[in-house]
């Protein structure tokens, strides 16, 4: 599961949000989460919590939501 995808899923951040995050990601070459907290849409924990959560599902384990 994409960062994107978790971050919406916990309502973090709109679609919208992301969407522009995603064009403004694309322009300036940098990480996804990195964009979201410099934009002060979520915070470092939260980018921790969806980071693991990210490595937790790609490496087969289940996430409890």
């Amino acid at each position: 599961m994409q960062l994107g995808q978790i971050l919406l899923q916990k309502n973090w951040i709109s679609s919208h949000q992301l969407e522009e995050t995603i064009n403004l990601q694309t322009a300036h070459k940098a990480k996804l989460g990195e964009l979201l907290i410099q934009k002060g849409l979520i915070m470092n924990d939260q980018l921790e919590i969806a980071l693991k959560e990210q490595y937790w599902r790609k490496n087969g384990f289940w996430v409890i939501d």
